[in-house]
């Protein structure tokens, strides 16, 4: 979060220094916005031509400041980087032209002015912005979703096959004990009863009835 505004803060004041540089004094006191911007792409180089505000080097300047803009808004480093560049390579064309009309160039006075040295400033905190800008990482693909398997044959269900049932094992034919070594006892083999005590006990009389008399006239 912090090299993105500050990435961004250096950017916007390069664009900012950029836009400003053409009303500087580029050189001999002509400002930038009196160079045509046609003269750089000319053999003939600087002409003493006066030219109008969008002919002039305030076009590329402001481009590059609209750019400069854009890719703060996306975040994006190499759109910065171009923003810088050009502003770069439109000085040192100029420069190139300049030296070719004049023969030299020089510094200071009738020479160099403050409006070249706004447009490198401007192009060197371009490119500082970009280079403190975090790089942007790719998002990660989402996963594909996976569509349902239609099915074109219906489903057979299966009945469960029975199981074998083991088979019953073979019980042998039904035999008779052997008979018996020795017969089985009687009645007469058995040991005789022990004979019983004679009755002792004395029974209670019976209670005497007298003789019965009968009523009178029976």
């Amino acid at each position: 979060m912090i090299r993105t505004v500050f990435g961004s803060l250096l950017a916007l004041i390069g664009a900012a220094i950029a836009v400003w540089s053409p009303f500087r004094s580029w050189y001999g006191g002509r400002h930038g916005s009196r160079f045509r911007v046609d003269d750089l792409f000319t053999g003939v180089g600087v002409t003493p031509d006066n030219a109008a505000l969008l002919g002039s080097l305030f076009l590329p300047m402001g481009f590059a400041a609209l750019l400069t803009l854009l890719g703060v808004l996306l975040r994006s480093r190499p759109v910065v980087a171009l923003a810088g560049l050009i502003v770069l390579a439109i000085t040192i064309l100029w420069m190139v032209r300049q030296a070719q009309a004049a023969g030299s160039l020089t510094a200071g006075g009738p020479g160099l002015d403050t409006g070249v040295a706004a447009a490198f400033g401007a192009a060197a905190l371009m490119l500082l912005g970009a280079a403190a800008l975090p790089s942007r990482r790719p998002r990660p693909k989402p996963l594909p979703e996976q569509e349902p398997q239609l099915q074109t044959e219906p489903q057979l269900q299966t009945e469960p096959q029975p199981q074998p049932q083991p088979e019953p094992q073979a019980q042998p034919p039904y035999e008779p004990p052997p008979p018996y070594d020795d017969p089985p006892p009687t009645l007469t083999d058995l040991p005789p009863l022990p004979a019983s005590p004679p009755d002792t006990s004395i029974s209670p009389p019976s209670p005497q009835t007298g003789p019965s008399i009968s009523p009178p006239g029976m």
